[in-house]
């Protein structure tokens, strides 16, 4: 719905959900698509909250609203401050009208649960400090994923405790509990968590990245023109993800992305395809392997080499780098945007400081002749003089 000055009058009497644009922004052209998705996602499941979107070009004033440029269309929770995908988006507009944790009161709300969604936390246990902690870290991450609480009972009968109370996350078909003493604060540890082990990953995925504390180990595919290198390359990072967790999950996130588009732009540079690469996406800065990853133990190696220091970091966000970075995203904009006008601005100003130069050049010899030429007729007429 195409919102306009009225929205003030009637906006304080029903849930909202607005995007606010402005008509010449490509990135909110982008997000069209997916606000529409969103807004059929929250209606066909019985949701009290209205989507709508408003021209901020006309009625920025009214909502003290300011555009701000990003590298991608992004959606801002304005309670946390984090910016969310359309997934946490419809969460978000879920949990607005209920609680962050839900309560798993028998085994078939369980089982429900865990066929509805791939990857979520449970509290398990009566009243304690940990519930509290449990509590405060889902009101931070509810827009990311999902939050319950059960007592023993309900949980699966595979599933064995060591002790009451306990967090566990449920995710690739197994469940890993929270331990204090290993894995330190529980906000972190959700904030480690609340990805797969192993998934596909895009611009936004990334993005996310940048607030955490772990690196992001990335296999670079073709999926238009897959080859049997390149299902190789999958399969080891699947393999380290799941089969050497318990050494690598605390420092790395593994996946894999399709083409090397974003990556490319991320390096300044051209990653061959299939290939591997760690990034650092809170500083820019990446690793790449030195030599050519015939089997699962040269990833490992690989992996080694980054921890242990060795291997060395590329990239950053020095002064530098980042005045190459703005001159890069330009060239790529420009080019994308009108490549024969982009050239045109390029060549037509290099010729003109070429002819000045030449002609400044010229001039001076010009200029050294007639003075040669002004002597040798002195020097001429002075001899017939005498």
């Amino acid at each position: 719905e195409e919102l306009d000055g009225r929205f003030n009058e009637y906006r304080e009497n029903e849930p909202w959900l607005v995007q606010f644009y402005a008509p010449w922004c490509e990135y909110c052209k982008t997000l069209d698509a997916m606000w529409y998705d969103v807004g059929a996602e929250l209606k066909s499941s019985g949701s009290p909250v209205n989507v709508g979107k408003m021209d901020t070009s006309v009625h920025a004033s009214e909502f003290n609203l300011k555009v701000v440029r990003r590298n991608t269309p992004l959606i801002k929770d304005l309670y946390t401050g984090r910016f969310i995908s359309n997934a946490g988006l419809i969460c978000l507009c879920s949990v607005e009208h209920s609680p962050a944790v839900r309560a798993l009161t028998s085994t078939k709300l369980f089982r429900r649960a865990a066929g509805r969604h791939s990857l979520f936390f449970v509290y398990i246990g009566g009243k304690s400090p940990l519930k509290v902690r449990f509590h405060k870290a889902a009101a931070e991450f509810v827009t990311y994923t999902y939050f319950f609480s059960a007592s023993e009972e309900v949980l699966p009968q595979e599933m064995r405790l060591q002790k009451i109370p306990s967090v566990a996350v449920f995710k690739d078909g197994t469940y890993h509990l929270y331990n204090e003493e290993g894995d330190g604060n529980l906000s972190a540890w959700v904030d480690r968590e609340r990805f797969p082990s192993y998934l596909q990953m895009d611009s936004f995925t990334l993005y996310q990245m940048g607030e955490r504390s772990k690196l992001v180990a990335l296999a670079i595919v073709d999926a238009r023109n897959p080859t049997t290198q390149s299902i190789r390359y999958k399969a080891f990072m699947e393999s380290v993800a799941t089969e050497y967790r318990d050494h690598y999950n605390m420092n790395f996130q593994f996946g894999y992305m399709n083409g090397n588009d974003y990556i490319n732009g991320f390096i300044m540079g051209e990653l061959p395809m299939p290939s591997f690469i760690v990034m650092n996406m809170s500083i820019d800065g990446y690793y790449l392997p030195r030599r050519k990853v015939e089997k699962i133990e040269d990833l490992l190696q690989f992996l080694k080499s980054i921890l242990s220091g060795r291997s060395e970091l590329l990239g950053g966000n020095g002064f530098l780098r980042q005045m190459k970075r703005l001159y890069y995203r330009a060239r790529e904009v420009s080019y994308t945007a009108n490549g024969s006008l982009t050239c045109l601005f390029i060549t037509l100003p290099v010729a003109v400081i070429c002819m000045i130069v030449w002609g400044t050049c010229t001039a001076v010899k010009l200029g050294d002749e007639k003075a040669a030429d002004g002597r040798r007729k002195g020097t001429s007429k002075a001899k017939k003089e005498d």
